[in-house]
C-alpha cells in the first residue's frame, strides 16, 4: 500500500482513484485524503475520511467524479501511530498562508513525541507530529516572509526536515498549488520513487491491491507529468512506467509536471585526529549539488544523478562570430508528358537587413522565360516566372553568398527588464501583427488543449515571457522525437502534440500555434542552416530548414529554432518569412497545358567562407 502518492501535471487531468483497500472483506486503513487544487485556483480542495467503512461512498466520489481536476494531487493513505483516528489527524493537512491554500503529507512516523519549542504562529487541530511538523514549518516560512514555495530558500527547508528527520523517519510532500517540494527521508530503508511520465501515451493505469488510478479513464491528453510515491505502483494492461528511486536525504521542487530544482545533502566529512601542534589544513565546502548520490531503479546502485536543474536545458546561447557562407540550392522537377505553359514563384533569395547581408545571388533556369523580381507583402523577394515553351525538365539553381551578423540574439535583454504573459498590445499594433497572431484553424476542443499546454510553461516559468519561449524551444527539442517521413503536408500542430514527432516544419508549425495562443506574434521562417562538414545534423543542411521568428515587446523578431533546441545565431540563412509554409515556400508553380507524373530532387550545400 503506498503511504503517500504526489502527482503534478503540465496543465489540468482528471484521474479517476480506486481505493481497493476500502473493497469488502478488506481491513480499511485508519484514514485516506486527497488534496488537489481544481481549475488551477491557489485554493485548495481536500476529501478525507477518517475511519472509512468497506465501500465508502466517497471513495466511490474520487473514483466516479469528473469534476477532480487539477494539476496537483496529494493523496495520503494513513496508519496511525499518534494520535485518535478522527479527521483532524486525516491527512492531508491544509493551511492558509500568502493567499493560497498550503498542502502537506507526511509518509512514516517520529520516534518519540515532540513540541515546539518557541510560539507558533500555526498551531495544529488534532494531535499527530505530521501536523505539529506542518506547522511549525508554516511558522518558519512566515515568519521569513516567503508567501509561497518559489520565494522559498531550498537550502533552509533542506535544512529544516533534515533537522526534524533526526526525530523520526520523514518522507514529506509540501505543496503551495503552484510548485511542490518532495523530501526523501535519509533512512534508506523509507523508500520514495519518482517517475517521469513522457508522451505519447495511450491508456496508463498503474496500481496495486489497495489502490488503482487511471489517468485516461476520463480523456487522453498528451501530457507530461511527475509522479513521486512511497511504494513503486506498477501498470495494468500495457502500460509503460519507469520508478526510479530517489536518493535519501534529496529535495527536489516540482512545477507544472518537471523537476526545476534539485538540492542534496552534504557530503559526510571525515573526522581526522590532528596533533595539537600541526594546524589542519582549511578544507573546502561540499558542493552539495553534485555530492549526493543520484536516484537509482529499485534494486540497482547509485550512479549518474537522475535528475537535472531546468534552467541547463535551456540552451542560452554564447556570443557567435560573424559568418560567412556560400550556398547552393537545387531543384530539378522532371515530368513524364512536356509542360507547354506554365508559371512559377521562386523564394530564394536571402533576405538583406541589419543581422543578415546578401554579398552575391544569381538564379539560373534550365528553360528560359519572362522574369519579374519584385518584393512580396511580407518583405520576401521573389521572382515570378512564365514559361511558354515545352520542356520534360527544369532545373533551378540559386547561388548566394550571405553573412550573418546575429552573434549575441539576447543582448538585447537588460538584467531588471522583464516582459510578462500576457501581452498588452496598442490597437493599431494588434492590426499589424494580426496575421501572425491567429493559430491555425483547429477543431475548438483541440485548440483548448493546446492552449492549456501552453500555459503549463507559462505556470512554470513565473509568466515571464522570454523564460516561458525558451522552454518551450528546449522542450520540443528535448521531448519529441525527429524522425522523416513521419508526417506529411497535412500534419497539423496537434497531431504533432499527441505523437510528439515530426520534423523541422512540423515542430515550427506547433510552436507557432503555441506561441499565438499566448498572444505572442510568430511567423514561420524557411532558410538553411550551417551544420558543419561532420554534424550528426547534417541531414537538416541538405535541404531548406525552418524554424520560427518571435516578435517581442520593444525588440523586433527574434529567431528561435525547436528542431535544435537554440535561439538562431549565424548558423541560420534567412530566406524567407509568412504566416505559414505557404507564404515562405522556396519554389512553387502552378501548370496549365501539359504534365502528368513528375519527380522532383532538392539539394542545398551550405558551405562556409574562411
Amino acid at each position: 500500500m503506498p503511504n503517500v502518492l504526489a502527482m503534478s501535471f503540465e496543465g489540468e487531468l482528471a484521474p479517476s482513484f480506486d481505493l481497493r483497500c476500502l473493497s469488502p472483506q478488506r481491513q480499511p486503513p485508519d484514514g485516506w485524503g486527497i488534496g488537489y487544487y481544481p481549475g488551477g485556483d491557489l485554493a485548495a480542495e481536500v476529501l478525507k475520511e477518517a475511519a472509512p467503512p468497506p465501500g465508502s461512498i466517497r471513495s466511490e466520489l474520487v473514483k466516479a467524479w469528473e469534476h477532480l481536476a487539477s494539476s496537483l494531487f496529494v493523496l495520503h493513505i494513513r496508519t496511525a501511530i499518534w494520535g485518535q483516528i478522527s479527521p483532524g489527524n486525516t491527512q492531508p493537512f491544509r493551511r492558509s498562508w500568502g493567499g493560497r491554500d498550503w498542502l502537506m503529507a507526511h509518509s512514516g512516523s517520529l520516534a518519540h513525541r515532540i513540541e515546539a519549542n518557541t510560539p507558533q504562529r500555526f498551531e495544529p487541530i488534532g494531535s499527530t507530529d505530521s501536523e505539529l511538523i506542518f506547522c511549525q514549518l508554516m511558522s518558519m516560512i512566515s515568519d521569513k516572509g516567503w508567501r509561497s514555495l518559489g520565494d522559498v530558500d531550498l537550502e533552509a527547508l533542506r535544512s529544516f526536515f533534515a533537522e526534524t528527520n533526526e526525530h523520526g523517519s520523514l518522507t514529506t510532500i509540501l505543496t503551495d498549488g503552484h510548485d511542490m517540494c518532495v523530501y526523501a527521508d535519509r533512512d534508506p530503508a523509507h523508500e520514495l520513487y519518482i517517475w517521469t511520465l513522457q508522451p505519447p501515451h495511450d491508456s496508463l493505469v498503474f496500481g496495486d491491491g489497495d489502490i488503482l488510478v487511471d489517468l485516461t479513464k476520463r480523456g487522453l491528453k498528451s501530457r507530461k507529468g511527475v509522479l513521486v510515491c512511497s511504494n513503486p505502483l506498477q501498470p495494468e494492461q500495457n502500460a509503460q512506467v519507469d520508478w526510479k528511486r530517489l536518493a535519501p536525504g534529496t529535495l527536489l521542487r516540482i512545477r507544472q509536471g518537471t523537476v526545476t530544482a534539485e538540492v542534496k545533502p552534504p557530503e559526510p566529512q571525515l573526522q581526522v585526529q590532528v596533533p595539537a601542534q600541526v594546524q589542519p589544513i582549511p578544507q573546502q565546502v561540499p558542493d552539495t549539488q553534485s555530492a549526493a548520490p543520484a536516484p537509482v531503479a529499485p534494486g540497482e546502485a547509485p550512479s549518474q544523478p537522475f535528475f537535472t536543474a531546468r534552467q541547463r536545458d535551456l540552451r542560452l546561447p554564447s556570443k557567435a562570430e560573424v559568418q560567412r557562407f556560400s550556398v547552393v540550392h537545387r531543384t530539378v522537377y522532371r515530368y513524364q508528358n512536356p509542360i507547354e505553359r506554365s508559371t512559377h514563384l521562386f523564394r530564394l533569395r536571402p533576405m538583406h537587413d541589419e543581422l543578415q547581408a546578401v554579398i552575391g545571388h544569381q538564379l539560373h533556369l534550365s528553360v528560359d522565360g519572362k522574369r519579374r523580381d519584385y518584393e512580396d507583402v511580407f518583405g520576401n523577394r521573389a521572382t515570378r516566372v512564365h514559361l511558354e515553351r515545352p520542356y520534360t525538365e527544369l532545373a533551378i539553381e540559386a547561388r548566394s553568398t550571405v553573412e550573418l551578423y546575429d552573434t549575441d540574439p539576447l543582448q538585447f535583454r537588460a538584467p531588471k527588464e522583464r516582459s510578462t504573459i500576457p501581452l498588452v498590445w496598442m490597437p493599431w499594433q494588434q492590426q499589424v501583427l494580426q496575421p501572425y497572431l491567429l493559430p491555425q484553424e483547429l477543431p475548438e476542443t483541440q485548440l483548448v488543449e493546446l492552449t492549456e499546454y501552453a500555459m503549463s510553461f507559462v505556470k512554470r516559468n513565473d509568466y515571464d515571457l522570454l523564460d516561458t519561449l525558451l522552454d518551450i524551444n528546449a522542450s520540443i527539442f528535448r521531448e519529441y522525437e525527429y524522425r522523416q517521413g513521419s508526417t506529411t503536408i497535412y500534419t497539423t500542430p496537434f497531431d504533432v502534440y499527441v505523437n510528439r514527432r515530426g520534423v523541422c516544419q512540423d515542430f515550427t508549425n506547433l510552436f507557432i500555434c503555441m506561441a499565438r495562443l499566448l498572444g505572442v506574434p510568430a511567423r514561420y521562417t524557411c532558410g538553411y542552416i550551417y551544420c558543419g562538414p561532420q554534424n550528426p545534423n547534417q541531414r537538416q543542411a541538405e535541404a531548406s530548414h525552418a524554424w520560427l521568428q518571435l516578435y517581442l515587446p520593444e525588440v523586433g523578431w527574434r529567431g528561435f529554432d525547436p528542431t535544435n533546441g537554440i535561439l538562431t545565431q549565424t548558423s541560420h540563412v534567412r530566406v524567407a518569412v509568412g504566416r505559414g509554409y505557404g507564404d515562405a515556400t522556396p519554389t512553387s508553380g502552378t501548370i496549365f497545358v501539359g504534365g502528368g507524373p513528375e519527380t522532383l530532387e532538392v539539394d542545398v550545400r551550405v558551405d562556409r567562407i574562411a
